[in-house]
């Protein structure tokens, strides 16, 4: 007798989304649609890891040109064919059994060049897999693709490196930034090159490009995953962590790389704080009692877009009806000024990876990169600012972890004194820039207070503006409060559904 995993998502009817016309479309199919459409003998792993790989081929370089995709794994058949073989003999026992993934080409892959979007790295095959990277591929995921990013995750505003030539676009609207830096992931992911991706997030990477492209985007508590096999660019604030097109799919993933790893000594903050099950925590009616507390300090801006106002306007009253108490406004006297938390320790940390890499590595040192030139010209001031730091990680970032600490205590006094299980804000305050612009309002809202404080997020599609620009809401909680946090953001999306596809990537038969 075949053993199967019943996988908790699959009990919740919204796994599969009411907007998808055909559930076995490869075009927004979720984990649980993939594991029924196995189940049910519509398709092999094979037949749909070739669908995605049609589509890379269709939409990435040429058609719309995306150009999200750095590499494909050519041994992406080989692993569905093994997949085959083992749901043959035993069925589905593994949460991401036959799940193709984008993976940001910042993550370590130990039969794939990792780059971190540098020509500086350019073939570069690190000698394991990042730890992520390790868990999706024992709970049954392809590596199907590396994702674009901006380079060395440089920039929240646009996705440009020297691996790959020119900007990835935004599906949605060609001409429009899919966000910095996992903009590729974003696109791609959105796209429908493959089910779910990984991003990274120091600032506002994972939830930025989510919000850009429709999607969930999760930046976890610090210390409740592993940075390990990671490119660095800031150690005190770099998390990985899932973007997918609804939240049962990125909390999948989620339950599937939270956990400790030896190797990051920052897990052990987490080590016992971890749920059984996070998915379970996705129940339906979730706003239902919740408090939640509204950052017009981060909303309103003066030069915020109008329409996204209006949207987050809509998105209270959506809280509201689902039964959440909303306290307008929560004021944190401590997010007036983001000066003193944000830090270089760059050189030191990259270094450290790079011995990671043995004698094989391509580069050695910061400096060589600088004498290779082989990078994008705009990041030459970047690297050269990076180069003159001497001191330790630790002390170059002394006063800002005493500035983050001191964030974190008034943000966690504010979730106390108001009684509230999550604060809510526009991810993004403006529509996605036009390519090229860096002139414009950017409107990045992701930048405090969750990554200097080590607080987690979670951004879901909240609508489009502007002719359909998507835009985000962010749900932010107190540390370790991911099985609320993602209970809220699960209500809001089951009560909107605001997630559509981009025009720009139809199916193609």
């Amino acid at each position: 007798m075949r053993t199967r995993l019943v996988l908790a998502c699959v009990a919740l009817g919204s796994a599969l989304p009411v907007w998808s016309q055909d559930l076995y479309r490869t075009e927004e199919l979720t984990i649980a649609g993939i594991h029924s459409g196995l189940e049910s003998g519509r398709f092999t792993c094979r037949e749909l890891v070739q669908k995605y790989l049609d589509r890379i081929d269709a939409y990435d370089k040429k058609g719309p040109a995306l150009n999200a995709i750095v590499t494909v794994n050519p041994r992406a058949l080989d692993r569905a064919d093994e997949l085959d073989r083992d749901f043959a003999r035993d069925g589905i026992t593994r949460p991401l059994h036959c799940v193709p993934m984008i993976v940001k080409d910042n993550f370590d892959t130990h039969d794939l060049p990792t780059t971190a979007g540098s020509l500086s790295l350019e073939g570069s095959v690190p000698p394991d897999d990042a730890f992520q990277v390790r868990r999706i591929r024992e709970a049954g995921a392809i590596v199907l693709a590396k994702s674009n990013m901006a380079e060395f995750a440089f920039s929240p505003y646009e996705t440009l490196s020297s691996i790959v030539p020119g900007h990835t676009r935004n599906p949605y609207a060609l001409d429009r930034v899919p966000a910095g830096s996992s903009g590729g992931t974003a696109a791609a992911v959105a796209a429908s090159f493959g089910a779910v991706g990984l991003g990274s997030d120091t600032g506002n990477s994972i939830r930025g490009p989510s919000s850009h492209t429709a999607l969930v985007g999760i930046r976890s508590t610090m210390g409740l995953t592993s940075r390990d096999g990671i490119v660095p660019l800031n150690l005190f604030r770099d998390i990985g962590g899932p973007m997918a097109r609804t939240v049962v799919d990125a909390v999948t993933v989620f339950d599937v790389i939270a956990g400790y790893d030896p190797n990051d000594p920052i897990t052990e903050l987490g080590k016992d704080r971890r749920p059984r099950s996070y998915v379970s925590s996705l129940t339906r009616g979730g706003l239902r009692g919740a408090r939640i507390g509204v950052l017009r300090q981060i909303s309103n801006k003066d030069s915020a877009d109008a329409e996204i106002l209006a949207l987050f306007e809509r998105a209270l009253e959506d809280l509201g009806k689902e039964g959440a108490t909303l306290v307008d406004p929560v004021r944190i006297e401590a997010l007036e000024s983001r000066e003193g938390t944000w830090c270089n320790p760059f050189k030191a940390q990259l270094e450290s990876y790079l011995k990671t890499l043995g004698p094989g590595a391509p580069v050695k040192s910061l400096k060589e990169i600088i004498e290779s030139n082989r990078f994008h010209p705009s990041l030459a001031k970047r690297l050269a600012d990076a180069e003159a730091v001497t001191e330790a990680p630790e002390e170059v970032c002394r006063e800002a972890l005493e500035a983050a600490s001191r964030l974190r205590d008034a943000v966690r006094a504010a979730f106390e004194s108001q009684r509230v299980d999550a604060l809510v804000y526009p991810t993004w305050s403006n529509s996605p820039r036009l390519l090229g612009d860096l002139n414009t309002p950017a409107g990045d809202n992701s930048q405090s207070p969750a990554p200097p404080g080590g607080f987690p997020a979670v951004t879901v599609p909240m609508g489009f503006v502007g002719g359909g620009l998507p835009a985000g809401l962010q749900f932010l909680g107190d540390a370790f409060s991911e099985p609320t946090l993602f209970r809220l953001a699960y209500g809001y999306e089951q009560a909107t559904r605001h997630r559509r596809p981009p025009a720009s990537t139809p199916p193609l038969n």
